[in-house]
């Protein structure tokens, strides 16, 4: 079927913008076939079913809106106390004077604009490959887009142990950069990796990472986004799991005009885990979506999205969520749980959760809440001499722990903790 002219229009206009890198045979194939599939799809539209709460535009329009860059000063980085490889990545483009040996993590990692051009690369048999099969049945087009014309990203390929998390850290410092970053991580049977990402990235940032856990193998992936409040995201992370395997994902997000985050999860080992969490603290003009779906099709694995916001003074958050088992995956266990706090009448909150179940022995639940600051709890804290602004503060920390739990790591849970704190406390009434 065509697509509608106006559509058309905005994809043509948003490409003649970008040029597709050059690179081995492999690689220019993976970003053909990308590209292919975004001139079948389209770029989002707010007509389409799963943007209908979130307006693309500004992720779209051939130009990326300006993002004033915000000065941190004196303020400690974030994970600054965790013993990690550092890689930086400046307005999109790696910084290799400000990062750290790559060496010192203890598994293979490679730049892309690099390993593209290698003739023979085992990126061959993932790069965009995930992302293709996270087009169906929801189409992602700014996903495909990314895998066509990425710039810039790491190869990660873990065979063990890692010897110390590998940091992503994007800084920004161009008020009109546009970036683009496709990362692939390859975790061989048995691998364990922790991967933490940071920074405001961009002006306008589309990030791709697409996560390979092969069986007996565990990802751990927490990030935190900030903090030019002006700037714009559209994050993806497609993630495949196998037999016995762990995949835990969790995202602070504060600050940020627009950011949607989606994460496609699918099970093809038995007896594998997944985990996505998000906290996100939201004021004035402040849009964010959370859009996952977990694929489940293979036997006793265990899914849980747990997702909470903070919102105020007009800012919107959007959750929409999917659990989808399919018919041989029996003793499936999902679990999915949306809740926003609003702390005045001008914030809102959309929630889309979603089961479609075609086996009959399983446990799979969804909920989704919106509501004020409960009095009684207020009343009860101030009754007991804490001041109203510290009061609300504890009462919001308490809404947004259960997300927090989901860090397996205490410091890393210690680190997100004392951020949200700090915004808090920056606009405490």
């Amino acid at each position: 079927m065509a697509l509608p002219q106006a559509k058309t229009d905005t994809t043509e206009a948003r490409l003649s913008a970008l040029s597709m890198p050059e690179g081995a045979a492999w690689a220019t194939a993976a970003r053909t076939d990308a590209l292919a599939r975004l001139r079948a799809m389209g770029l989002p539209a707010r007509r389409d079913e799963y943007w209908k709460y979130t307006r693309p535009d500004s992720l779209t329009e051939a130009t990326a809106p300006r993002a004033a860059v915000f000065d941190t000063g004196s303020e400690t980085p974030v994970f600054g106390a965790i013993d990690r490889v550092k890689l930086v990545f400046v307005d999109g483009v790696f910084d290799a004077d400000a990062s750290d040996d790559p060496r010192l993590a203890g598994v293979e990692i490679e730049r892309l604009g690099e390993a593209g051009k290698a003739d023979i690369h085992w990126a061959k048999d993932l790069y965009g490959v995930l992302e293709a099969r996270g087009q169906v049945p929801v189409a992602r087009p700014l996903a495909a887009l990314n895998t066509a014309f990425a710039t810039d990203g790491v190869l990660i390929r873990a065979t063990g142990q890692a010897e110390r998390p590998v940091s992503l850290i994007y800084l920004h410092k161009s008020e009109s950069s546009d970036a683009i970053l496709h990362h692939c991580i390859k975790l061989e049977k048995g691998a364990d990796l922790t991967v933490l990402e940071n920074g405001p990235a961009a002006a306008r940032f589309n990030k791709v990472m697409e996560v390979d856990v092969a069986d007996g193998a565990a990802f751990h992936h927490v990030r935190a986004q900030g903090r030019d409040h002006e700037r714009r995201a559209a994050t993806h992370i497609f993630a495949r799991l196998g037999e016995e395997s762990t995949f835990k994902s969790f995202t602070l997000t504060a600050n940020g005009v627009l950011t949607r985050n989606e994460a496609v999860v699918e099970f093809t080992g038995d007896n594998a885990v997944a985990h996505v969490a998000g906290a996100c603290v939201g004021d004035g003009d402040f849009h964010h979506d959370d859009t996952v779906f977990v694929t489940h099709d293979a036997v006793n694995c265990e899914s849980r999205q747990v997702f909470k916001k903070v919102l105020r003074n007009g800012a919107t958050g959007v959750f929409q969520g999917k659990i989808l088992v399919q018919p041989d995956a029996q003793k499936t266990d999902g679990y999915q749980i949306s809740q926003s706090l609003l702390l005045d009448d001008d914030a809102q909150f959309f929630a889309k959760p979603e089961l479609e179940i075609y086996a009959d022995d399983v446990a799979c639940s969804h909920g989704s809440t919106s509501g004020a600051i409960d009095d009684d709890a207020l009343f009860y804290l101030r009754s007991r001499g804490v001041p109203t602004g510290e009061a609300q503060d504890l009462l919001v920390l308490a809404f947004l722990a259960e997300a927090i739990d989901e860090i397996e790591d205490e410091t890393i849970a210690a680190d997100i903790l004392s951020r949200l704190e700090a915004w808090l406390s920056r606009r405490r009434r």
